[in-house]
């Protein structure tokens, strides 16, 4: 690997943009609770913050929009709670938000919440360059930034490291793969989806907070997006969830001793042998 993805960002167009991030808010503790009914995630109540890896991708459309000028609208879908979410984008430095919530988006998988992301974006876009975080702490699944791309009919790429733009219709990616990089040039308008070492998210400022107190932060449903109750929520999902359950571990200790501690080695690597954990062993 070369320091490609170490270097600084490199913008060359000139032209404004209209960047569009897609925000997600996600438990902020490992203690989940699951509706064993529908097999989803039960947020209301839980202690949340922004997906991590989706503050780097705001960091970086607030990065472009410093160099290239233009402006930054984040959208999420969520539960009532989520307002935190883009209230905190605001604070961060976004222009705009977009706030998606209805009782009827409830139960959605990474199919049905990319329906509707997508439709968001068709109807408060257009825009030129669409960013996300790789993907979220508590799917961990990296669906929905793809699929939100292919639904908008727009390149996309993911796993980016590093963003350069050549002139004003397209930009050129690095991406950190499992045996290297990749360089992929893609044509404007297309969704890329970021890792944590593009760059370091900043914190709000106190005037930020202030006016992210002060926003009005107008909820966006169905009825907004065009959508049929059946492409969204539970109705409109690909997939099910067919059964939840904590795995049974059991476990039958057993101790291997002897006068000398080779003894007791000998007789464990005897008990993995007979197992067939182990292949015949040399023994002294």
């Amino acid at each position: 690997m070369n320091g490609l993805d170490q270097a600084p960002i490199v913008y060359k167009g000139s032209g404004l943009l209209h960047i569009a991030v897609l925000i997600k808010q996600v438990p902020d503790s490992d203690d989940v609770r699951m509706d064993e009914e529908t097999g989803t995630m039960i947020r209301e109540g839980a202690g949340a913050i922004i997906n991590p890896l989706d503050l780097h991708a705001l960091q970086e459309a607030l990065v472009i929009r410093s160099l290239k000028g233009g402006k930054v609208t984040a959208l999420s879908m969520g539960p009532s709670q989520a307002e935190a979410a883009l209230r905190e984008a605001l604070a961060l430095g976004a222009d705009d938000v977009v706030f998606l919530s209805d009782p009827r988006f409830a139960a959605s998988d990474t199919y049905a919440t990319a329906r509707v992301l997508a439709a968001a974006c068709e109807k408060t876009g257009p825009y030129d360059l669409i960013l996300a975080g790789e993907k979220a702490t508590d799917g961990e699944t990296g669906q929905v930034g793809p699929e939100v791309a292919v639904m908008l009919g727009i390149p996309f790429s993911t796993y980016v490291s590093r963003i350069e733009f050549h002139g004003v219709d397209s930009v050129v990616v690095t991406r950190t793969v499992e045996d290297g990089i990749e360089r992929q040039k893609l044509l404007l308008p297309c969704l890329l989806t970021v890792l944590r070492n593009i760059n370091e998210p900043s914190m709000p400022t106190l005037s930020g907070k202030k006016a992210a107190r002060r926003a009005a932060l107008p909820v966006q449903g169905l009825d907004f997006l065009g959508l049929s109750p059946d492409e969204t929520g539970l109705n409109g999902s690909a997939t099910r969830v067919v059964k939840i359950f904590h795995p049974q571990i059991e476990r039958s200790p057993r101790l291997f001793k002897g006068e000398e501690i080779w003894e007791g080695i000998k007789e464990l690597l005897e008990e993995l042998e007979s197992r067939g954990i182990l292949g015949k062993a040399v023994l002294p």
